[in-house]
């Protein structure tokens, strides 16, 4: 018979399992700090699965381990594997996984035995191409159950602390403590939605996994806002997210007021095989949380918040309408200088000096393609399509760009001008358009 387990990444369906795989501190430590990358409001970090070192999306809209990418890290061993059938967020139907326990798990002095994971087998599962890292997992509540964790997004850093009453008295000293409720192993947070002057009771997942402020589910209280455009919101293991975008009035938790935040709305075929918990209408994400320091208590059922300097940023999106990712490797010739304290005596020295500063190397750099052109968007009308490989960006080779800086130039205020060439069917063509605020 076969085995069927759904999982989501951003949105996911629980499959229960208490006792066995949580992270504890080791040799009675008081506390682990972690560092962390932070990546378009994503955190990243390294774990070790039985001795080899991977990279993985924290991601407390998860219950169980996931690990996906493992193409080139072929010397990582699992124990005791099993075939299963995975199927999830996104449109698509399931793919094909595996169920792996008694791992060993551990980074910076915590420790987890007897861990189980999934594995995705599917190699077009690939968080990778759409971070610019490269990505081989997804942890969630395993890590939360049992510990209390500190997220500092400015340092990026996780401290997970032990239970003290010096830490407890500095929690109810320089944080607002908000209660939270553990549902099927995730946790949920009362919000307040500012829908037409009208305040609505908001039940919400924090979603650390989730980079957006808000997503919400449509329904009889919340509907659409007439002001909106369609867009691409993300990747899931079934395929992709799409929905749309729009702004609302105001969300609230508690004492904390966001003014015409923009939310997304996922689409009902994206979110088809997601099994709510009672009075859930969305999830709030790291545009959110990256707004303060965040510690959870998942035993005490409390989220203690303090704001930091990001607090009062403007709330933005891709206004191009072009998403881009990461499509392999290239070779690239680049000029390197060299710098010698070698003093010329003649003026044939000297000469022969300038003409020998400098050589050339091949280095592998990232491969920018477009993935998805939004409808009735500057890049549409403008005549970018799917498909188009990146040649420069403002007349800037576009590997000197990480990702993430595409993305946040991508996000720039209205009226910034934006030059493309492109490759596309061997020829390579020009494109110019600015970015449009449609909100």
């Amino acid at each position: 018979m076969k085995k069927y387990i759904v999982l989501f990444f951003g949105l996911f369906l629980p499959f229960l399992l208490f006792g066995q795989g949580d992270f504890l501190m080791e040799n009675n430590a008081t506390k682990a700090t972690i560092p962390f990358k932070l990546i378009n409001n994503l955190i990243f970090i390294p774990i070790k699965v039985n001795g080899i070192e991977l990279n993985f999306l924290l991601d407390s809209g998860v219950e169980e381990t996931i690990l996906f990418s493992m193409e080139e890290k072929q010397e990582v061993s699992f124990n005791n594997v099993e075939k299963i059938k995975l199927r999830g967020l996104g449109s698509e139907e399931e793919i094909e996984g595996l169920k792996s326990t008694k791992n060993i798990l551990e980074t910076h002095g915590l420790k987890s035995n007897d861990h189980m994971v999934y594995i995705i087998l599917d190699q077009n599962f690939n968080l990778s191409s759409h971070i610019g890292i490269p990505v081989n997992g997804i942890i969630g509540h395993k890590f939360f159950r049992n510990n209390i964790v500190e997220i500092n997004y400015q340092k990026k850093r996780i401290i997970v602390h032990a239970k003290s009453n010096k830490f407890q008295e500095k929690l109810n000293k320089k944080f607002k403590a908000v209660p939270i409720t553990i549902e099927r192993s995730k946790p949920y947070i009362l919000t307040t939605a500012t829908v037409n002057n009208v305040d609505i009771q908001a039940k919400l997942l924090i979603d650390i996994g989730n980079s957006d402020a808000f997503w919400v589910f449509e329904n009889n209280k919340i509907k659409l806002p007439d002001k909106n455009f369609p867009d691409f919101l993300g990747k899931g293991f079934s395929g992709d997210i799409e929905g749309h975008r729009a702004k609302i009035d105001k969300f609230s938790i508690d004492e904390f007021d966001f003014k015409k935040p923009i939310v997304s709305f996922p689409d009902s075929v994206s979110i088809r095989n997601v099994k709510m918990v009672p009075d859930r209408i969305g999830s709030v994400g790291g545009e959110i949380l990256k707004r303060f320091t965040v510690v959870l208590d998942y035993q005490n059922k409390k989220i203690y918040l303090k704001k930091n300097s990001k607090f009062k940023e403007p709330f933005t999106y891709n206004k191009s309408g072009i998403t881009i990712q990461h499509n392999g490797l290239q070779w690239v010739q680049e000029t390197v200088h060299l710098e010698t304290v070698r003093v010329a005596n003649t003026l044939d020295e000297l000469q022969e000096k300038s003409n020998n500063n400098f050589k050339y190397k091949f280095a592998l750099k990232p491969v920018y393609e477009i993935v998805n052109v939004r409808k009735k968007s500057a890049a549409e009308k403008c005549g970018l399509r799917k498909g188009d490989i990146i040649v420069s960006i403002n007349k800037i080779q576009p590997y000197k760009y990480s990702l993430e800086q595409i993305n946040n130039l991508l996000k720039s205020e209205e009226d910034v001008w934006i030059g493309l060439e492109v490759e596309r069917n061997s020829v390579v063509l020009k494109f110019r358009f600015k970015l449009e605020d449609e909100l």
